[in-house]
């Protein structure tokens, strides 16, 4: 199945940081997964950069911002129906961005590649360690 990737496993793919385990890291690896990046994922960091929050984002960003993006990931656009999706999921998440991310899952047929525990509880398959 094919992956999706939450913020802080983009990030961290992308700085090849040890907090990334090497189960997630083979996954994303896999030439046999196709690897997904939510345009809510690259929304949530830009908000972090610009906030002064991810100062370590800021180049990622810049890249996927550019018109033509050099990218190893793929890029899931936000549809209507995701993002209907999301608002209307009966359950006790607030996060926009963790609730779109849980649609797009769920509706794309997706693995989750995330350290949140708490998607286990929402219909997520999830990758982490």
């Amino acid at each position: 199945m094919n992956l999706l990737l939450d913020s802080h496993a983009f990030l961290w793919w992308r700085l090849d940081d040890k907090r990334l385990p090497e189960r997630a890291k083979a996954a994303i690896a896999d030439p046999e997964r196709r690897a997904f990046l939510s345009v809510a994922t690259i929304w949530e960091l830009a908000i972090k950069v610009g906030l002064g929050k991810l100062p370590s984002a800021a180049p990622s960003i810049a890249e996927l911002a550019r018109d033509d993006p050099v990218s190893e990931f793929e890029l899931l656009p936000i549809q209507p129906r995701h993002a209907v999706g999301a608002g209307m999921l009966e359950i006790p998440h607030r996060d926009p961005f963790d609730r779109l991310l849980i649609y797009q899952a769920r509706s794309e047929s997706l693995i989750l590649v995330s350290n949140e525990k708490l998607f286990d509880n929402f219909g997520v398959e999830r990758i982490w360690n």
